[in-house]
């Protein structure tokens, strides 16, 4: 679908989630949610604190990753795949 809209498509492996900015959106909820005075028990609590705190992500927060991703992208490239400091 992105070729038919010349979008260029760049490879992005499993083993580099520094490429996926949701990564970094997940394993902030994940933190949050491991920080409350009273971690969710149930099912229904989990996807309760989970809705939450998502709606509770700054939307720059989201923007900054975005913007982001011409460096990161940028920066695996420089190492040939090897670490990054992101």
């Amino acid at each position: 679908m992105l070729e038919n809209e010349t979008i260029q498509r760049m490879e992005c492996p499993a083993c580099s989630p520094d490429l996926n900015p949701i990564e970094h959106v997940l394993d902030m909820l994940g933190r949050r949610i491991a920080a409350r005075p009273r971690p969710p028990v149930t099912v229904r609590d989990l996807e309760i604190a989970l809705l939450e705190e998502w709606n509770s992500i700054p939307q720059s927060l989201i923007d900054n990753l975005i913007a982001s991703m011409a460096n990161r992208c940028a920066a695996i490239l420089a190492v040939r795949g090897d670490h990054t400091p992101y």
